[in-house]
């Protein structure tokens, strides 16, 4: 079952800073983000194309463009009407095959989640993944629980770099957009963050480079899962001060 969209009384976060009456707001993206299943996604993918004759990307190619939409992924290299829902199938195949396996929480972030819960934060995510694979990483990874939103690739017609997905989830939490931090390990994730209004916090341990984050428009890169809590209650009370 998706994890619904629901209020809670605002806590206070740990800080000396004046806060907002809001409860602040933490989206986060999944896959890079909150769960490590870079290899699952990339071995599945070239499974997929090896499975058939025609052009595939390469393991690098690929990588560059997780965080997208699977169409989006393999759209370069579709030889027909029919190759796109082939490729997905065979890539579902792989990824329902080894899913657990291959699926696991970075170290460090269900006790940064946590934390965030227990300050209040109102946390969901936003994920270019099918909603039912995103359910099943979230539960999977013990993770569900501390999410009130999900926002997956099935939930809008445009995906990220737009800024759709991530106001949608605001919507749903009904935090404001300058109380709010969008936390991703892709370029993609970035963009959408800025073009939404949130800010853009981006993520070292993923798919990416830290100075990639940084040119796509991260405010900044953190290193560690134990970053999170700190630099979030710092930087949330300065965009909600009220005057």
């Amino acid at each position: 079952m998706r994890p619904p969209a629901c209020e809670s009384p605002a806590l206070p976060l740990p800080t000396e800073v004046a806060v907002s009456s809001s409860a602040p707001t933490v989206l986060f993206d999944l896959d890079g983000t909150l769960v490590d299943s870079i290899e699952l996604i990339v071995t599945a993918a070239m499974n997929a194309f090896a499975s058939r004759p025609g052009p595939s990307p390469s393991e690098a190619e690929i990588r560059n463009t997780i965080g997208r939409p699977l169409p989006t992924t393999f759209g370069p290299w579709l030889v027909d009407d029919d190759d796109l829902p082939f490729l997905i199938s065979k890539y579902r195949e792989y990824q329902l095959e080894h899913h657990d396996r291959l699926t696991s929480a970075y170290d460090g972030i269900v006790d940064a989640v946590a934390s965030l819960d227990a300050a209040g934060c109102r946390m969901g995510i936003v994920t270019s993944k099918v909603g039912f694979m995103a359910q099943r990483a979230l539960d999977h990874t013990g993770l569900a629980k501390y999410m009130r939103c999900l926002v997956a690739s099935d939930s809008t017609t445009r995906h990220k770099p737009e800024p759709d997905p991530v106001l949608l989830a605001l919507e749903q939490l009904g935090g404001p957009a300058d109380y709010a931090v969008f936390v991703g390990d892709s370029p993609y994730d970035m963009q959408a963050a800025r073009s939404a209004g949130v800010h853009a916090l981006g993520v070292a341990w993923g798919a990416f480079e830290t100075q990639t984050l940084l040119d796509s428009g991260a405010e900044a890169v953190l290193q560690r899962p134990t970053e999170l809590p700190p630099y979030i209650s710092r930087v949330l009370p300065r965009a909600g001060r009220q005057e």
